[in-house]
């Protein structure tokens, strides 16, 4: 996952230029397909316009990734910006539930009394968002295969690419045989979609908030490999693991050594052995010597057990 870093960097203004014109294209036509269902009666669409915001969003949140994590950290934001796209990403999430809530509401309503819909003005859209996809689909997939928020925002491409080929095989039903219910039948499965994917980023976005450990960091396991691992290392302790974003983990730990292996050596092994294993960058160490932990003395010496339920949350 590191060896990248240097075709990442420079493809990067060209990631940005691509994520761009596929927002453009897809929030562009997210807005002329909720008129166009609104003026065909069409609550598919309309389900389908929000099942692009949720795309609209994620690109948009890729887009400010590239962005606004970039801006260096000052006094007041130690960290950064890196938690801008997750708070972003948490508060879209919550506006998703409405949204599904909503068309659930007139779609029930719509198959206990059916409405009109014009067909034709149903397909035409359908099949013009269809286009716009593919060409979404097409700059994305175009950009770099190594970077997590362009193969990201790909596939929630596609997801819309899906919804309207759906659509359009409910307009050719409408224009063919006439049966409307099959517009809000659709639009209840697009909107079980949208909760799929309202589900996922609200699930993420608040285990990232909340100082969850990141995918693959599990502090068990930490506790197990290190010492057997690392020359000199007898017990790795207080381990806290969390992340500023999906993509950027972070650790802090205490590692308890026996003094025959040297304090710098020591901890540039440690911090390999994460990296190499875990994948984690970002770590902050506190050697100790000795018998027991120095920060918690009255408790029985060299406890080896994470402590994860201790200590402030960081980031």
């Amino acid at each position: 996952m590191h060896h990248h870093d240097h075709h990442d960097h420079d493809a990067l203004p060209d990631n940005r230029r691509r994520l761009l014109a596929a927002l453009l294209l897809t929030g562009g036509f997210m807005v002329v397909e909720a008129v166009g269902g609104w003026l065909a009666g069409s609550l598919a669409l309309i389900a389908d316009a929000a099942h692009m915001l949720t795309d609209t969003a994620s690109l948009l949140l890729a887009w400010l990734a590239f962005r606004i994590t970039d801006r260096p950290a000052d006094r007041k934001r130690t960290f950064g910006y890196h938690r801008f796209p997750v708070l972003a990403a948490f508060v879209n999430g919550l506006a998703l539930l409405l949204i599904v809530g909503w068309i659930a509401f007139e779609a029930i309503g719509r198959l206990l009394e059916p409405t009109p819909v014009m067909g034709g003005t149903m397909l035409a859209i359908a099949v013009v968002g269809l286009l716009v996809n593919i060409v979404a689909f097409a700059l994305l997939h175009g950009g770099s295969r190594d970077n997590l928020n362009m193969r990201g925002a790909a596939v929630h491409v596609l997801g819309d690419l899906l919804g309207s080929v759906g659509a359009i095989l409910a307009a050719g039903v409408i224009l063919v045989t006439g049966w409307t219910p099959i517009d809000p039948i659709l639009s209840l499965l697009v909107a079980l979609l949208v909760l799929r994917a309202a589900w996922f980023v609200l699930r993420e976005a608040t285990h990232v908030l909340l100082e969850g450990a990141p995918p693959g960091v599990d502090p068990h396991e930490i506790e197990r490999v290190l010492p057997t691992a690392v020359e000199g290392l007898i017990d790795v302790h207080h381990i806290h693991a969390w992340s500023l974003s999906g993509e950027r983990p972070m650790m802090s730990l205490h590692a308890r050594a026996d003094g025959a292996v040297a304090h710098d050596a020591l901890v540039a092994r440690i911090k390999a052995v994460l990296l190499e294993r875990f994948g984690v960058e970002h770590v902050t160490l506190q050697i100790e010597y000795g018998e027991g932990c120095v920060d918690h003395q009255d408790r029985d010496a060299g406890r080896g057990g994470s402590e994860l339920d201790e200590g402030p949350a960081k980031g």
